[in-house]
């Protein structure tokens, strides 16, 4: 799963990047489309690792993708159309040569680019498929009224996310409409500020966070023990870095399922809902074949029995079949024949 990184100029969405991934670039050039990958924190990982003891411990990913400059046409929106969700990087620091931070006012400029991109692909289709009307094989009816809707929102300003029913529909998928896409809104503060901005602003009711990229791009630097001491001077519990990562996970809703043993622990990553049945394929296409039945227990009642033999003893392991909706934290053993 991938998330692009979007913003103004000066809104510091290189240092974020750069902090969030380790990716460093010492030559400073901005023309390069940049990808990092890098794991989800997840505790979970680390105590089922300490129990098994594997050869190999997998955690989850996501990728971040920062585009490179380009041009002010619509084409430069065009190295983010296949992100699965937007990081939206506010300035909200005040830096020599930059006007005074205006979180609301660049948040909404940045939004209405998007909207206005949006708004020439649904016309453009809109006419294509008016052109087609006459023709042998004329446009899919379903397709257009979901066009046509999605063009109405646009005519009036509102980004396609806020209709998650409308973003999410299968038929719109190849438009990769750019305001649709799940979106975490990053404010990029000052060292000593950890707050957010005000939320009665176009912002509110996204999903806010803050990074004090400046700070968290030093941190990714550091050794552990300098980082350390950088945090308490900052009294700051933990690097925002994970926290950003992690909500960047719930933000794409995703879930987690494990699976354990002396080989590998490792997590699995699947839509929130998805069936036992399509759980098994994320493993292998055969596992899902050859499906008969899931064996699952919850992480958090494995770790709290302390192990397989004491958990089946207090009767957490259960069989599901096909149609169970696995859950974070499951962790599965899938029996199957092929």
């Amino acid at each position: 799963m991938k998330l692009g990184i979007i913003g103004l100029a000066g809104s510091g969405k290189t240092t974020v990047f750069e902090a969030l991934t380790g990716e460093f670039s010492e030559t400073g050039g901005k023309t390069d489309n940049r990808l990092g990958t890098i794991r989800v924190p997840d505790p979970r990982i680390d105590q089922l690792s300490d129990i098994f003891k594997p050869r190999k411990t997998i955690y989850a990913q996501v990728e971040y993708f920062l585009p490179g400059k380009s041009g002010k046409d619509d084409g430069a929106w065009t190295p983010v159309r296949d992100a699965d969700a937007l990081i939206h990087v506010v300035r909200n620091f005040s830096l020599f040569g930059l006007s005074e931070p205006n979180p609301q006012k660049d948040f909404t400029q940045l939004d209405q680019e998007l909207i206005l991109s949006d708004l020439t692909v649904a016309e453009k289709r809109l006419e294509r498929m008016a052109a087609e009307a006459n023709k042998v094989k004329k446009p899919d009816p379903e397709e257009q009224a979901l066009v046509e809707e999605c063009h109405r929102l646009l005519e009036g300003e509102t980004p396609i996310r806020k209709r998650p029913d409308l973003a999410a529909a299968p038929k719109l998928r190849g438009y990769a409409f750019l305001s649709g896409k799940p979106m975490l809104v990053l404010f990029n503060n000052t060292d000593e500020d950890d707050s957010l901005p005000s939320s009665d602003a176009p912002y509110s009711g996204e999903d806010c966070m803050v990074i004090r990229g400046k700070l968290e791009h030093e941190l990714a630097r550091m050794t552990e023990d300098e980082a350390a001491e950088l945090l308490a001077e900052f009294d700051i519990s933990a690097s925002a870095t994970d926290r950003v990562v992690k909500q960047s996970y719930s933000l794409l809703g995703l879930i987690s399922f494990f699976t354990v043993g002396e080989d590998e622990v490792r997590a699995w990553t699947i839509k929130r809902g998805t069936s036992a049945l399509d759980a098994a394929e994320a493993i292998h296409s055969d596992i899902k074949k050859g499906f008969i039945r899931a064996e699952i227990i919850s992480c958090d009642d494995f770790l709290a029995a302390g192990g397989m033999a004491a958990a089946k003893k207090n009767g957490k392991f259960r069989l599901e079949g096909k149609t169970y909706e696995v859950q974070d934290g499951d962790i599965i053993n899938f029996r199957f024949n092929v």
